[in-house]
């Protein structure tokens, strides 16, 4: 069976797998699929799992906060910030599930932090105004 090399980058480091020979992914047009010998493809993938197989293993599962997927010459390249990578589906929703609520929960902190800064400004900037307009 042909197989291609799959490159996986985060913002710590890189892991190249030989041997794969099926992945699976999905973008924003929905799921596809990629064998050894695909055309040149390039293409964002959506935050969830994505999986691969290694001949005739059990499939390996990617949780991914979105990556760039980037295939050419039997060589499939995956960018992102980072990724976490298992054989037992369970396992990685689960993970896929905790890492979600985790950058929800400060993605709304965040928006908190911001909030009170504009709101801080917003006075600042009020109170020179009055203190300007008082001269």
């Amino acid at each position: 069976m042909k197989s291609f090399t799959l490159q996986l980058q985060d913002a710590a480091h890189t892991e190249q797998i030989e041997g794969v020979t099926s992945f699976v992914g999905e973008d924003a047009s929905g799921s596809f699929g990629i064998l050894a010998g695909h055309t040149r493809t390039m293409t964002s993938l959506v935050f969830g799992l994505a999986r691969f197989r290694i001949r005739k293993t059990p499939w390996q599962y990617l949780a991914l906060p979105g990556a760039l997927l980037y295939f050419k010459d039997n060589k499939l390249s995956l960018s992102t910030r980072r990724y976490l990578m298992d054989d037992n589906y369970e396992r990685i929703s689960a993970a896929l599930q905790k890492q979600l609520l985790a950058e929800e929960a400060e993605l709304g902190m965040m928006k908190q932090s911001l909030h009170r800064m504009e709101e801080e400004i917003i006075r600042r900037l009020w109170e020179m105004g009055r203190k300007g307009g008082a001269a």
